[in-house]
């Protein structure tokens, strides 16, 4: 069974008050799920608006990443008060936890993203971390969720490098799908990644524009926040498990097991990730493409304040043993960097990302 979209989806500027009759329809008693400081104005917006409908809302704040823990608090919380169902309002992991609450409880999900940092508001898709935000596994879930909105007025209040994450994380649905998916002789899955190629593109020429003019008045803006919202949640529903992550996404779940001061967006990570995948296909494929594909994309990752190595995420790679554990989890059992279409193992991602950041080091 292939889960393609949400059943309902709202969008524009005015999204979220659109929603609001489909809302009342469809529950009572919802949850409202949140996490970050910064948007507790928003969501107390959210949670007033559904009052204002007559209906009984209870609102819960992550402590930490999509974790268990939280995971397990939040369904004893949603058990204890029969709510009927879940509104997952914030960025990625938000998200991702309410629609795998959601799952397990058998009760609708709607999502509502707060910035344009992730396609998980569209997914039936859950990805699972641990407490320190180290990524454990990502889960397949039984549906989308019942009522997507992208309201636009909400995304423009985010911060400008959540739209960043975003477009690094949409970008990786080209690099990624074009190498694990291209002998698919499924049409769905080769008309997805041929929307990725297009999303690629309307990316690269305006990302920077809407990086820079942060304005629901720019098309530029108003084009590259869907593609990283929707279009990029729609390529994983038409293509499917068949339309494979690659090594971009493997780089970040090895990368997240290095507990580090600062914390990055998954889009950030994904995105040195990519140019990681780029030096594999290089060195191990024999790609004469993928070193100009690096310099395009370096190009416009600068642009847009995106990290380019691993030591700008803030870890160093020649340290406690950090270059064996990321090769470690890079290579195990069930990484996505085997669905690439040639042969890794451990010592060619200890070389890779060796040569890559001692070659940043001398830049």
């Amino acid at each position: 069974m292939q889960f393609v979209s949400p059943e309902i989806i709202f969008r524009g500027n005015d999204a979220w008050f659109e929603a609001l009759p489909e809302i009342v329809k469809l529950t009572k008693k919802p949850l409202v799920l949140g996490r970050s400081i910064n948007t507790n104005k928003l969501r107390e917006k959210i949670v007033s608006n559904l009052k204002d409908r007559n209906l009984y809302v209870y609102s819960e704040n992550l402590e930490y990443d999509c974790c268990y823990e939280d995971i397990s608090r939040i369904k004893n919380i949603i058990l204890k008060n029969k709510c009927d169902s879940i509104i997952a309002a914030g960025g990625g992991k938000v998200l991702d936890a309410g629609k795998f609450i959601a799952d397990c409880l058998s009760i609708p999900s709607i999502t509502v993203p707060l910035s344009a940092s992730t396609c998980a508001g569209w997914t039936a898709l859950s990805n699972i971390y641990t407490i320190n935000g180290q990524f454990i596994k990502d889960v397949s879930l039984k549906s989308c969720p019942k009522i997507f909105i992208f309201d636009h007025k909400f995304i423009q209040s985010a911060p400008n490098k959540t739209l960043a994450s975003g477009i690094a994380d949409a970008l990786a649905k080209w690099y990624e799908s074009s190498l694990t998916s291209s002998t698919s002789e499924d049409g769905l899955v080769q008309q997805a990644i041929q929307i990725s190629r297009v999303l690629r593109d309307q990316l690269l020429i305006d990302g920077k524009s809407a990086f820079k003019i942060q304005s629901i008045d720019n098309i530029s803006w108003r084009n590259t926040i869907e593609a990283c919202g929707i279009t990029a949640g729609l390529i994983g529903g038409i293509g499917g498990e068949k339309c494979r992550t690659a090594a971009a996404h493997a780089f970040h779940n090895s990368i997240t097991q290095i507990v580090s001061t600062k914390k990055n967006l998954h889009g950030e990570i994904v995105g040195v990730g990519i140019l990681l995948q780029l030096k594999l296909e290089e060195m191990k494929n024999n790609n004469k493409l993928a070193n100009q594909s690096i310099k395009q994309l370096l190009g416009l990752m600068k642009e847009l304040n995106l990290p380019t190595t691993i030591a700008e995420l803030g870890i160093n790679v020649f340290e406690n043993n950090n270059l064996e554990k990321i090769s470690d989890f890079t290579c195990r059992d069930n990484s996505d960097i085997h669905f690439l279409p040639f042969e890794i193992n451990r010592k060619d991602i200890f070389e890779v990302v060796s040569n890559f950041e001692k070659q940043a080091i001398k830049l």
